[in-house]
C-alpha cells in the first residue's frame, strides 16, 4: 500500500515519513501542491497526508477540486488550526479525517492505516465520472446516457481506470488486475484494448496517455 505525504516542513515530512514505513507502508513524499499533482498524475496512492498550508496554497482548495473530477483517495489533513469551524471546513472539503497539530506519530499511523483499510475495502456499485457511468454489478456502461457494447476484456480495463479516475495507472497494474497471469500476452495488448475503448467512449476523450507510464481516466 502506497501513501504520499505533502508537508513543506522537512522534520516533519521526515519524521512522518518514518513512522509510516514503520508501520509497513510505501511512502512518497511532496512539499508542495505542484509537487504532490504530479506524483498522484503517475502513481496510484491509497491515502494522501496533507499539510494543510502549503508554499503553494491551501490544499484543501486542490482536494475540493480533485474530489468534483471523482477522485476518491482518501485523504487526511495536518494542520495547526484547531477550531471546530476549521475541522468542519477540512470535511467539506473532501477531507476524510482531520488531526491537529502536533500530534502523536503512533495516531497519526493508526489514522492512515485505517483509510488505507478502507480505501481496500468494496467500492460503489456504480462508478461515475463526468457523463460516464460504469455498473459493476450489472456490468453495464453508459455515456451521456447510451449504452455501450464492451468485451469482457474492455470493461475490465475500463472498470479498473474508472476505479482509479483521476490517477495514473501502468500498464504492469492493468495487466496484474484484468488479465490471467498464465495469459500469453502481445506486446501491445493493453494499448489494443484501450485503442477500442476509445473509440467506443467517442469524444470528449476520457481515457489520456501518461507518457512511458500508462494511462489515466479524466475529463481532461
Amino acid at each position: 500500500m502506497r501513501v504520499l505525504v505533502v508537508e513543506d516542513d522537512e522534520d516533519l515530512r521526515v519524521a512522518v515519513t518514518a513512522e509510516l514505513r514503520g508501520s509497513g507502508l510505501d511512502v512518497d513524499t511532496a512539499s508542495t501542491i505542484a509537487e504532490a499533482d504530479r506524483r498522484l498524475t503517475k502513481t496510484t496512492h491509497q491515502c494522501v497526508v496533507f499539510d494543510r498550508m502549503l508554499p503553494d496554497g491551501d490544499a484543501i482548495d486542490y482536494v475540493q477540486d480533485r474530489r468534483r473530477q471523482g477522485w476518491a483517495v482518501p485523504v487526511l489533513f495536518l494542520t495547526a488550526r484547531d477550531t471546530v469551524a476549521d475541522r468542519v471546513d477540512g470535511f467539506n472539503h473532501g477531507g476524510d479525517d482531520y488531526l491537529v497539530k502536533p500530534f502523536a506519530m503512533d495516531e497519526l499511523a493508526a489514522r492512515v492505516l485505517t483509510l488505507v483499510r478502507r480505501a481496500g475495502r468494496g467500492r460503489p456499485s456504480v462508478l461515475r465520472h463526468g457523463d460516464l457511468e460504469v455498473d459493476c454489478a450489472r456490468r453495464e456502461v453508459t455515456r451521456a446516457g447510451v449504452a455501450l457494447t464492451l468485451s469482457s476484456k474492455e470493461f475490465a480495463v475500463l472498470e479498473y481506470l474508472a476505479a482509479h479516475a483521476g490517477q495514473a495507472v501502468s500498464r504492469i497494474e492493468l495487466i496484474e488486475h484484468c488479465w490471467d497471469a498464465e495469459a500469453d500476452l502481445a506486446p501491445n495488448a493493453v494499448n489494443v484494448v484501450v485503442l477500442r475503448l476509445r473509440r467506443k467512449l467517442r469524444s470528449p476523450e476520457l481515457i489520456h496517455t501518461v507518457g512511458g507510464y500508462g494511462y489515466r481516466l479524466g475529463l481532461s
